[in-house]
């Protein structure tokens, strides 16, 4: 079991991964943390627990356009319950649990840092809920990511403050808040809400946020499967090699670009497929097109020969993208936030914390940059069914008898049409500001959508790459015979072997193709491929 302390400043993205995606871990707020909340806190109910107290934004007064409204000292528990009401105006498929476990993590974290103000025992029920699996559900439409994700987070507030109304997920059931409290034994059912507890929960894009950890996460380790289903397409196709000599890429010093050339240099170190005498073997497929002799290829196509150069801008955009989340993970975005101030005391500042637009402008790059390696990826994986394009592949990469079987033409399309969604969600939301809440919100940064869609792209993605590995490595052994002696190189040898553990070659005609397709996604979701390789050559991305 692993345990993570939190103090609002050092929680790392990883991390963040770790407690979404394994339930047993357990978190605990820094005892500096909890020392700094019970200060402030003190110092709030000693001196601003009265109405004559300055009026402080969602503490004492109204939100909004009710922002100069005051609400009395006896009315702020009523409003903390009513506030959370309000609030929960969400629509559609909740988020997943690890997006559940995600949130609720960032949320005590940014009030580890004790710039928010609520009670520390707000920040224990949190934990507590993480540390016992209580997972809230939260609807994914409803944000705008402007004062946080509101709709959202209310949800999240509701099942934490013990709402019959709020469900959660606990122990594989969906069950309502109260009864999952009751059955997990972590404290009263109903947890009393006091100033400023229910609008720091639902202040701050921390659901927008949850999204992207996860998805910048998951993009660092498709890219680097990306970099082996080309290896193992460069393989299949024979490829010429001198396209990823490191004296092109000082040439156009990019880092990714150099990175992306480095990583297939050692993952086809050792290849002799990828060699003019292997090229010069004329396939059965390309003797029946013509009765030229071989010639020197010279140079390949541009999905072959300029991946650095495509890969290379997304390593970079994903090094831009993980600063910002670094960023984001350890920042306050509630409203208003508390400070030390001098002289002795505490003071509160209204500002615009929670505003997402750094997350939204990220999750847009997020999109893109993935949506483009998952279209170069299919474009290999057209050439790859086609024998004008493949330099004699068998067509359509099929087995059995021919006409009956039909081989992997339509898994080919499914991947089209991913790419065609992937470039219907690359159209950047967080330039499609609309304003929201009676023109208060007149300006906002639409960072959940963002994260959403860049989600959904990375997901359709792992498919692509997936399959891309699935019928490089169906070429593979389709012509293994066909060059006697040839070898692939270190890396993509040990890629090779993990696919067909795991997936036989398909060569006795035409198969339930569904299943296949599941499987190769897996090795992008699970890593095993990327993990087989790195037990053979270490770490290459």
């Amino acid at each position: 079991m692993t345990n993570i302390t939190i103090d609002g400043f050092t929680l790392s993205a990883q991390q963040v991964i770790v407690v979404a995606r394994d339930q047993t871990v357990k978190v605990a707020l820094a005892a500096s943390s909890r020392t700094a909340l019970k200060q402030s806190r003190d110092y709030i109910e000693a001196t601003w627990m009265h109405d004559e107290a300055p009026m402080m934004y969602s503490f004492n007064t109204g939100v909004g356009l009710l922002k100069d409204t005051r609400v009395a000292v006896e009315q702020i528990e009523l409003f903390q319950t009513q506030l959370i009401m309000a609030h929960a105006a969400g629509i559609g498929e909740p988020f997943s649990e690890e997006v559940s476990r995600a949130t609720m993590l960032l949320r005590a974290n940014a009030f580890a840092s004790n710039y928010s103000a609520p009670r520390v025992e707000v920040v224990d029920r949190l934990l507590a809920f993480v540390n016992a699996g209580i997972h809230p559900i939260m609807p994914q439409k409803g944000s705008v990511g402007a004062s946080g994700d509101l709709a959202p987070l209310a949800y999240l507030a509701a099942a934490v403050a013990g709402f019959a109304q709020a469900e959660v997920m606990y122990q594989g059931k969906r069950m309502s808040a109260p009864e999952a409290i009751q059955l997990a034994d972590i404290g009263p059912v109903q947890f009393e809400l006091k100033a400023k507890d229910a609008s720091a929960l639902i202040n701050g894009c921390t659901v927008s946020l949850a999204v992207a950890v996860l998805a910048a996460h998951d993009a660092r380790n498709l890219l680097a499967d990306a970099c082996l289903s080309l290896g193992l397409t460069l393989e299949a196709m024979r490829a010429e090699m001198s396209a990823f000599d490191a004296r092109i890429h000082q040439a156009r010093p990019h880092a990714g670009q150099i990175k992306t050339a480095a990583i297939i240099r050692k993952l086809l170190a050792g290849s002799t497929r990828t060699t003019h005498e292997a090229r010069a073997v004329q396939f059965p497929e390309e003797l029946r097109r013509t009765d030229i002799p071989y010639t020197a290829r010279i140079q390949d196509v541009y999905s072959l020969r300029c991946a650095p150069q495509v890969y290379g801008p997304v390593f970079d955009a994903l090094d831009y993208i993980d600063t910002i989340v670094g960023k984001e993970i350890n920042s306050a975005t509630d409203n208003p936030l508390i400070f030390d101030k001098d002289g002795g005391g505490f003071e509160i500042i209204s500002g615009g914390n929670f505003h997402g637009q750094y997350l939204a402008q990220a999750m847009d790059l997020l999109a893109m940059a993935v949506a483009d390696l998952g279209s170069i990826c299919e474009r290999r994986v057209a050439r790859l069914i086609d024998p004008t394009l493949s330099w004699g592949l068998p067509r359509n990469l099929m087995s059995g008898v021919r006409g009956v079987n039909t081989g992997y033409t339509v898994v080919q399309c499914s991947l089209s049409s991913l790419v065609m969604e992937n470039r219907t969600l690359c159209m950047p939301g967080s330039v499609d500001s609309i304003p929201a809440k009676g023109n208060s919100e007149d300006h906002v940064s639409n960072s959940t959508w963002c994260a959403r869609k860049a989600a959904t792209v990375l997901g359709n993605t792992q498919y692509i790459v997936g399959v891309e590995m699935l019928l490089a490595a169906q070429a593979l052994t389709m012509t293994e015979a066909l060059l006697p002696g040839f070898v692939l190189g270190q890396g993509t040898q040990a890629a090779y072997d993990e696919v067909r553990r795991q997936i036989p070659a398909c060569l006795d005609g035409d198969r339930w193709f569904h299943n296949d397709i599941q499987v190769a996604q897996s090795f992008v979701v699970s890593g095993s491929v990327r993990k087989a390789v790195e037990g053979k050559i270490g770490v290459f991305a």
